[in-house]
């Protein structure tokens, strides 16, 4: 199947163009504003489907609004027509669409000859009236107000908001490629006379600069928002691609001492923590014993010995942990407990606790095994 695709080099092409690949399809015939105009001649007479994404949304003219959304649109249809080419077409719209500004009446005329080339021609076309799409590789100041808050955050830049109580609808990037391949099967989700990409998620501006600037606030706080909300999710995966490239780094605070190290790494609100343990050779930690708090521990490098005793017992428990083996010892409540690193390197391990350490409420005694 030889795919034309209008618009190849924007957000949503190049997304498209990348799932497209990650499913073995490779006769993708891509065109951009700075091709040359007979090579979509060329593409108009092979293709057997189009993907037309190519559209102005930010000109520096407000005529360009037609040229760039319509005229194109209608050469597009002109040249499937000539070649007699009823190849199906999924077009990008919006939701402004249905506005009556430049934008918006340029986007509704460009419709309009979608619908005028099925009626015409008989061809599938499936117009989708797009929302706020936002996700990896779409540009600040120009696709999406997340594109823009999550860019200059991660910079440590103002972001403007004009209403933080004005509602938002966003569709990530994933989910609409999604739909537009269900679309190049025959298959599309329809709003008739529209297509719609079913999962879509309503924020205020107010709301999602606050989550962002969560996002920012993560390295220090080391708390992960809760990954179990789509919106989220997707939000987070999406400042993470606006990171600077000299920052994808960032330190943890060591809580060093001649024994060795303790360094928590992840919070969450409802999971626990993470942290990371190091231990010298020779040197025992631990020694206590928990209410209700409970841990697992991983070695993960070196040799060691987690001993137990339950409370009111003499019967000493040991396991033997070494990072040549992926282990995890469960620390049960009521049995105190020590790791003991046995070997010539340091002892390091893995540990997961059911809550976020509290100094006011720490749970923690100390009792020697």
């Amino acid at each position: 199947m030889k795919i034309l695709i209008t618009g190849a080099g924007g957000f949503i092409g190049k997304n498209l163009i990348a799932e497209l690949k990650n499913r073995g399809f490779h006769d993708i015939l891509s065109y951009t504003k700075d091709e040359d105009p007979a090579l979509l001649e060329t593409y108009a007479k092979e293709c057997n489907f189009v993907f037309h994404l190519a559209g102005v949304n930010r000109p520096m003219h407000e005529g360009e609004f037609m040229e760039g959304n319509y005229k194109f649109t209608e050469r597009l249809l002109a040249l499937l027509t000539e070649f007699g080419n009823k190849a199906p077409i999924v077009a990008a719209s919006s939701i402004q669409a249905g506005q009556d500004n430049p934008y918006g009446k340029s986007k509704r005329a460009m419709e309009d000859a979608l619908f005028l080339h099925k009626s015409n021609t008989g061809a599938e076309v499936y117009v989708y009236r797009l929302p706020n799409v936002f996700g990896k590789w779409s540009k600040p100041d120009y696709n999406s107000v997340v594109a823009t808050y999550c860019y200059y955050i991660a910079r440590n830049r103002p972001i403007y908001i004009d209403d933080a109580k004005k509602e938002l609808t966003l569709c990530y990037i994933d989910d609409v490629i999604e739909e537009f391949l269900r679309a190049l099967k025959g298959e599309p989700s329809r709003q008739s006379p529209y297509c719609a990409v079913p999962l879509t998620y309503p924020i205020s501006l107010g709301g999602l600069a606050d989550l962002i600037e969560n996002f920012k606030a993560n390295r220090e706080t080391l708390h992960i928002a809760d990954m179990e909300d789509g919106l989220t999710k997707k939000l987070y995966s999406t400042y993470v691609s606006f990171l600077p490239e000299n920052q994808f780094a960032y330190n943890l605070k060591m809580n060093l001492d001649h024994r060795g190290s303790f360094t928590e790494f992840i919070k969450t609100s409802d999971r626990g923590q993470v942290s990371v343990n190091i231990s010298k050779p020779g040197i025992t930690k631990g020694n206590h014993w928990h209410h209700s708090k409970n841990e697992k521990f991983l070695v993960v490098g070196g040799e060691g010995i987690i001993r137990f005793r339950k409370l009111g017992s003499e019967e000493i428990i040991e396991y033997y942990v070494s990072g040549e083996k992926m282990q995890v010892v469960d620390i049960p409540t009521g049995y105190t407990h020590s790791i003991v690193n046995i070997g010539h390197t340091d002892l390091i391990t893995i540990i997961w606790a059911d809550e976020c350490f509290d100094p006011e409420k720490p749970d923690t005694y100390y009792l020697e095994v």
